[in-house]
């Protein structure tokens, strides 16, 4: 497979810049394997396609604010400083993005508040847009935490023009996020809510969670032509027992497993044994899934339309397979589904 393979045309104006009105409102392209067809349904539907004892399995992470603004010393230059990664707790070290990196050196330092409370200084260059920055702030652990969500932004993509609105904070969250952790959304988790949850429960559906903090890395784009010879970058992840629990049980009976998102996929197939069991598992991963993949756990996905050439229509295409899901993006394009983080949903079955 080549990445070229995965190309599309998409319309920039299918790109959603806000989300649906209601969570559950958005629509729902419902793709079944087997029959090789398509509906269009509204994304509160999906609890038609699932029976009493089925499962959906969730990732729980929580994004954090994690835009924040600065002020270069001397010049005073708007810097933006994305945060990517905590890399040292008691030394306040860590990984981010600088834009525009061009003026960002070693040795520099940036001033976020006016009575300069919190400062950062740079201490080692990544990448080409990649800093290490090391944080001076004279409080406990928490209070520097607090600081940071004061002043950061809800960490929107890139492709969203616009300013951030105060409906961000809630919508670019899913319901269930516990783990703060990601500096990304799990989108595919976006579309549900509280109503809709309940509706699931009363009709007997069960619920599972993991967690995988999703970073930037999951929206790079592949720069070689040979999928085998790209590199993802590693998240955190974590299934606990009682999870792994759930989960075989459901296998072992022969239901619907349901991952909810791309990530949730790539926690289950980064965990599951040879035997198709799901073990306990604390660690990292930079599992890339891409046709042929033989899948060990969900026999069901929900998860939202993706950009072309990107991992994450790869894995959709390894799931459904390559020639239905550029079929059903064609299809997408043609009813103006809406795309991307705020977009609308897919339910392959």
């Amino acid at each position: 497979m080549k990445t070229s393979d995965f190309n599309f045309n998409l319309p920039p104006e299918l790109l959603a810049e806000h989300p649906s009105e209601q969570r559950d409102e958005s629509r729902l392209m419902v793709l079944n394997r087997r029959k090789q067809t398509i509906e269009h349904k509204l994304f509160k539907d999906v609890i038609d396609y699932f029976e009493e004892k089925d499962l959906f399995v969730f990732n729980n992470t929580k994004v954090f604010p994690a835009r924040l603004y600065g002020n270069k010393e001397k010049t005073g230059a708007r810097i933006e400083v994305f945060l990517l990664r905590e890399l040292d707790k008691e030394t306040r070290i860590w990984d981010v993005l600088v834009d525009p990196a061009r003026k960002i050196r070693i040795g520099n330092k940036l001033f976020f508040t006016e009575d300069e409370s919190l400062v950062a200084e740079v201490i080692d260059n990544t990448t080409s847009r990649g800093r290490t920055l090391r944080f001076l702030y004279d409080g406990t652990h928490e209070e520097f935490r607090a600081k940071l969500k004061e002043l950061g932004k809800t960490p929107l993509p890139k492709y969203i023009k616009r300013e951030v609105e105060p409906e961000d904070a809630e919508r670019y969250q899913t319901i269930y996020a516990k783990h703060e952790g990601a500096v990304a959304a799990p989108t595919a988790g976006l579309h549900f809510s509280k109503h809709l949850m309940k509706r699931l429960e009363i009709k007997g559906i069960d619920f599972a969670e993991v967690t995988l903090h999703v970073g930037l890395g999951t929206f790079n784009p592949i720069e070689v032509e040979d999928l085998s010879k790209h590199k993802m970058e590693s998240e955190e992840a974590l299934i606990d027992e009682k999870t792994a629990k759930i989960i075989n049980k459901a296998v072992e009976e022969n239901r619907k497993v349901c991952a909810v998102g791309t990530t949730t996929m790539r926690v289950l197939e980064t965990s599951v044994s040879s035997n198709k069991k799901i073990g306990p598992y604390h660690g990292w991963t930079n599992k890339f899934i891409f046709p042929p993949h033989d899948f060990g756990v969900a026999n069901a996905m929900i998860t939202n339309f993706h950009m072309p050439k990107s991992t994450l229509i790869m894995m959709i295409a390894a799931f459904a397979g390559k020639d239905f899901v550029m079929e059903a993006y064609q299809e997408a394009i043609k009813e103006k589904y809406r795309f991307y983080s705020y977009g609308d949903a897919m339910l392959v079955l």
